[in-house]
């Protein structure tokens, strides 16, 4: 059989490294610091069950039947409540993850060539979803207070015109950072100056070890658009996300759903809001996400730097479920020491993998939270090895 051509983005969109990287981490042999996914012994099973029974109760069919595009009014008013800022419950759409809230966002704002800002390196996810919409990607520097909006104000003088700007506000993923409070003023003030679009992205706000909480950018501008997740603090199996716009916004993004799925599972969105909406239980399950987090980022931390702290800088960890590596000498290759490092029996993902140019410029991102302490200390144990070996050998 001849098969039919792919479509022309489907033959050039990358795939995600970290999903083929997984292939390779089921390996019982392999200490896997490269998926970010949440501690399995944490995901609150037995209270799920629970609200699963109470849910069916409650509702009956009608939990199991199809729903409205923009999601259940009860969960998109627990959602509104919880965002705060004046979210209001019409200005919510409840998604399949917030993947898909990012997708429908760039769907109904991009068109092909139109200029898309995101902080560099940034979450791979990000690039994906907009690589279906064939944008020019423009790449500004970020450090540990996130996106350089001082760069960003000088490409937009220098005539850059973005139609929309990504970006993690909290605990980035990959590199931990979190957007500084004045520069959240400033990139909203930018966006009022020159009509773009902020999309901030909040799966990790929740997970924060220490600090304070800075308001979202959409506090500070009509321009901006939040998106926000249970994968990380209740289940990413239940694939609820959700996203607050402008009211303009609202209804092309329901349109958009319309047409990719219909809806958002029903009974998860019951579920979720169920959990969302008992304020002591969710506030107790973050706490003791926080805890376990926090220890085992501690953890690596120590580890690493006994195991190979010559070799790397490790970026401040103040929440979330990454830690940053940036290598101490020029010319030690993340995506050459991942394959020495696989042998050895450990795996990370190499900063490559979040940048749009795809320069290996050495980084690596290690996730914390899947592995216990004795497994952590076990893991920069290897990659000590893992660079060990390649030094002696250059």
């Amino acid at each position: 059989m001849t098969p039919v051509a792919l479509s022309t983005r489907s033959r050039t969109v990358r795939s995600s490294a970290i999903r083929d990287l997984l292939r390779l981490t089921e390996r019982p042999d392999i200490l896997s610091l490269a998926g970010g996914l949440p501690a399995p012994e944490l995901l609150p099973v037995d209270r799920i069950a629970a609200a699963t029974a109470d849910v069916l109760a409650a509702e009956g069919p009608a939990a199991l039947q199809y729903g409205p595009t923009e999601g259940i009014a009860a969960l998109r008013a627990t959602v509104a409540d919880r965002l705060g800022n004046g979210t209001a419950p019409e200005g919510v759409v409840i998604t399949t993850g917030s993947q898909q809230a990012l997708d429908l966002v760039a769907r109904v704002l991009l068109d092909p060539g139109d200029v898309v800002v995101v902080e560099q390196p940034t979450y791979l996810g990000a690039l994906g979803a907009l690589q279906w919409c064939a944008p020019t990607v423009v790449s500004i520097a970020g450090d540990h207070d996130g996106l350089r909006t001082d760069l960003l104000a000088d490409r937009l003088a220098a005539g850059l015109r973005p139609k929309l700007v990504y970006v993690v506000t909290d605990f980035a993923n990959p590199t931990g950072a979190t957007l500084a409070d004045s520069r959240r003023r400033h990139l909203a003030g930018l966006a009022d100056q020159f009509g773009f679009v902020v999309v901030e992205d909040d799966p990790y706000g929740a997970l924060r070890f220490r600090g304070t909480t800075a308001p979202p950018v959409r506090a500070f501008t009509e321009r901006a658009v939040t998106l926000g997740t249970a994968s990380k603090v209740i289940s990413p199996g239940l694939r609820v996300g959700w996203l607050a716009a402008p009211d303009w916004l609202v209804r092309p993004i329901v349109v958009a759903k319309q047409a990719t799925d219909l809806h958002t599972a029903v009974l998860n969105q019951h579920l979720v809001r169920a959990l969302l909406a008992d304020g002591a239980w969710f506030d107790a399950h973050v706490a003791a996400l926080v805890e376990s987090y926090s220890a085992r980022a501690g953890v690596l931390v120590q580890a690493l730097r006994e195991a190979c702290g010559e070799h790397f800088q490790l970026s401040p960890v103040d929440g979330g479920m990454f830690l940053w590596v940036r290598p101490r000498h020029p010319g030690l290759a993340a995506e050459r020491l991942l394959a020495t490092a696989i042998d050895a029996g450990v795996a990370f993902v190499p900063g490559s993998a979040f940048r749009h140019d795809a320069v290996d410029d050495g980084t690596m991102r290690l996730c914390f939270t899947t592995v216990d302490a004795d497994g952590l200390h076990e893991a920069a144990r290897r990659l000590g090895a893992a660079v060990g070996s390649m030094t002696t050998t250059v």
